[in-house]
């Protein structure tokens, strides 16, 4: 996965996000509105660090999709 994958994976996220968001309100629009805004977090986690190894001259390909526990633990 490279950068411009990682980028059309958020687009289509987003896309998702907001159709969602349009839609309305079921219990399941709203559960699986929860686990795009997930999925969100991670890709732009992984896009940070893979561009952060880059700029230090590192492989971007060595890194990995977290885990959604990791990476929303951030805000806590």
């Amino acid at each position: 996965m490279n950068d411009k994958d990682v980028l059309g994976q958020i687009h289509d996220l987003v896309a998702e996000e907001h159709r969602l968001r349009d839609a309305g309100g079921s219990d399941e629009e709203r559960a699986r509105l929860a686990a795009v805004e997930q999925q969100l977090d991670q890709c732009w986690d992984l896009l940070r660090r893979r561009r952060a190894r880059e700029d230090a001259g590192q492989d971007p390909t060595a890194e990995r999709v977290r885990p959604s526990s990791e990476v929303e633990s951030y805000l806590q």
